[in-house]
């Protein structure tokens, strides 16, 4: 229902606006000319110069819908702002105009008194509806770049919800919207005036703008590969025109254009501090990572008893051993017999195709059955629980193994284990032949208990089932064609991962806890110590985060010196 209200908002106030031009005063059409700009300045001074930061709030709003990018084409952004909400506001504020060029009593409330009596009300309720979807919008923007700060590393770890499944990208983020709830309140509370509240809005857009008009100068330069004189006069030509709003809407620093300034420099303390204390953590397990010489003296058994089944050992690293791997084989009995070192990285592309997604490599030789594979996604993708992450990593297991085979170089018995890595399509297993899957339905929850001889287990299943209608899983079981001829020693690794995948996977993480060191300084501990631990303790945990199965994770403690 949003483009419906939008749409019936903007031709409201265009025609009410066409209306009061016709009506009280049809000569103001003229003020397009910009004559009059410099005749305002030249009576008004310093005064016309002050008021550039009420007249700022004329447009805002309508920068939020840029924001929006990641929901909209760019194509679309532009055809809506030039052909539908330019206009319409121009027309409106024409109209408005008019209205107090024959009505100077009405300046304080002249949008409502220049409506017409007979279409008052209807138009305050599509105006009532405008506002909400106003608000919704920036509300789903904010989401949207929480989300990308979040796939960046430069805020902590929120929940972010799924809408829907069919529009990429719907989400919700239950935390930020109470905040903004709060924030919303606790504003208007405080304030109890919109000339204060606007003055903070104007603020904030015109730093916006000026901030943004810097930025494109820089994509210009590096991104788009232009002339640094082209950049240059873009920069000179809209920078004074937004630096001569932002000035004057410093003026209103202190009858409430503080409040953004504060608000900004309280989020970036809190970007800030995570990103610190997430670049310190990952310094730490860069230079304590365990020696290979010292893992390939353990011989392929790790020292250990190796049991079947499949861990995934999740790391920060992209190359190496991290620190928590030793922990592990020095204090367990026993370790799975298959070992996948997991990293997954957020890279600053919009989507990474399925395609693309896994890139594989050995940490050992062949007989350790011990892999890295690193995990790709883009910071708009959607990592969902669904099940299809295991077989998506058995299947590229597969084919990084047939095309190592493939390799004249790589053909040994040991394989490849020098830090060689290579991207796996694993939509081509499925129309391979190096491994067959096939679907088989998943029945057992319901057929023990349907074995069962307790009555009251079987009317509470009933129960159970008429309140939640029981969705049956499909799970794939993977096994080797018969009539391909393969190297036996390539044959028997992959039938030990398809045991081990039969036989279950375990999530494994490190639990961190990081403080600083003795020696640091006082503001360093008090950054780490209290500010990032807080934000570390209050935000999402990472095995909810990357939608690990909680009965399958294995965590482990580890405190970071840093």
């Amino acid at each position: 229902m949003f483009a419906p209200i939008v749409m019936l908002w903007l031709i409201s106030i265009f025609c009410v606006g066409l209306y009061n031009i016709i009506h009280w005063n049809p000569k103001v059409v003229s003020a397009i000319y910009p004559y009059y700009i410099i005749k305002f300045f030249r009576e008004t001074g310093r005064d016309g110069w002050i008021s550039l930061g009420g007249i700022l709030l004329s447009i805002t709003g309508t920068e939020a819908m840029y924001a929006d990018l990641g929901h909209f084409t760019a194509v679309s952004i532009r055809l809506a702002f030039v052909f539908a909400i330019y206009p319409c506001l121009v027309v409106q504020y024409m109209g408005q105009a008019a209205f107090l060029s024959r009505n100077l009593h009405s300046i304080p409330n002249s949008f409502f008194e220049s409506i017409p009596d007979p279409v008052f009300w209807p138009i305050f309720v599509v105006a009532t509806l405008s506002a909400v979807v106003g608000s919704q919008a920036t509300i789903t923007a904010t989401f949207s770049v929480i989300k990308q700060c979040q796939a960046l590393g430069c805020f902590p770890r929120v929940k972010i919800v799924h809408t829907s499944k069919h529009i990429y990208g719907q989400i919700y983020i239950p935390e930020i919207n109470w905040m903004l709830m709060i924030l919303t309140l606790s504003i208007t509370i405080g304030f109890q005036d919109t000339t204060l509240i606007g003055n903070a809005y104007g603020l904030a857009t015109a730093t916006l703008m000026f901030i943004t008009t810097f930025l494109v100068a820089l994509v210009i330069t590096f991104v788009w590969q232009k002339s640094i004189w082209i950049s240059g006069m873009f920069l000179l030509f809209f920078g004074i025109i937004e630096g001569a709003y932002l000035s004057a809407a410093l003026m209103k620093v202190p009858q409430g254009g503080w409040l953004p300034l504060v608000l900004s420099f309280i989020f970036m303390m809190i970007m800030y501090i995570w990103h610190y204390g997430m670049c310190l953590k990952y310094n730490f397990d860069m230079h304590n990572k365990v020696p290979l010489q010292w893992l390939l003296g353990l011989g392929p058994s790790l020292g250990i008893v190796r049991v079947p089944g499949i861990g995934l050992i999740y790391t920060e690293l992209a190359t190496g051993i991290p620190a928590i791997f030793s922990h592990f084989v020095t204090n367990l009995p026993a370790f799975h017999k298959v070992l996948v070192f997991i990293c997954v990285k957020s890279v600053p592309v919009p989507y990474v195709s399925s395609d693309e997604r896994f890139v594989v490599g050995r940490v050992c030789p062949r007989p350790y059955r011990m892999y890295r594979c690193i995990v790709r996604y883009g910071y708009k993708d959607i990592q969902q629980d669904d099940g299809d992450f295991e077989n998506q990593l058995i299947q590229s297991l597969a084919e990084f193994i047939h095309m190592e085979a493939g390799e004249p170089e790589f053909c040994t018995s040991e394989g490849s284990f020098d830090g060689r890595m290579m991207v796996t399509r694993s939509s081509s297993i499925q129309s391979g032949s190096t491994i067959i899957a096939t679907e088989i339905e998943d029945c057992s929850e319901s057929s023990s208990v349907q074995s069962s001889k307790s009555s009251a287990l079987l009317s509470l299943r009933s129960v159970y089932d008429d309140e939640n209608p029981p969705v049956r899983k499909q799970h794939i079981r993977f096994h080797l064609p018969a009539n391909q001829i393969m190297d036996s020693a390539i044959q028997e690794e992959l039938m030990d991962l398809i045991v081990a995948k039969e036989a279950g996977f375990a999530y494994i993480m490190g639990h961190s806890y990081v403080k600083a060191r003795r020696s640091s300084s006082c503001f360093k501990k008090f950054v780490i110590d209290v500010g990032y631990t807080f934000l570390r303790k209050n935000c999402r945990g990472p095995s909810v985060d990357l939608n690990i199965p909680h009965i399958n994770l294995i965590e482990v403690g580890m405190t970071y010196y840093v």
